[in-house]
């Protein structure tokens, strides 16, 4: 089972999710600002830092979207010859990860 702890407001979240997405996985969502949810994250991985994903079925614990995102591809995605990168923009202009 995949679990992603994320904050709505973070562009790294948004990256990771937007995988999630195109990949078309279940994952349980936990938004650690609706819920107080720190002190689990802090248990589960060591920091409270956002995303955090635990995949129960591998018994693996990971920050860092691009961790996140190449794991999911590789273990999730369906076979492609090139990694897609999602676009993800934090404003109007500013894209923090463009496909090709």
């Amino acid at each position: 089972m995949l679990t992603l702890y994320y904050k709505p407001t973070c562009a790294f979240c948004r990256r990771v999710i937007a995988v999630i997405d195109r990949l078309e996985l279940e994952v349980e969502m936990k938004n650690v600002v609706e819920a107080d949810l720190k002190a689990e994250m802090e248990e589960l991985g060591g920091r409270s830092q956002t995303p955090f994903l635990v995949d129960t079925d591998k018994d693996i614990k990971m920050y860092e979207s691009d961790d996140i995102v190449n794991y999911l591809q590789t273990n999730y995605g369906k076979s492609v010859s090139v990694p897609v990168r999602p676009r993800v923009h934090i404003s109007d202009n500013a894209c923090v990860s463009c496909e090709g």
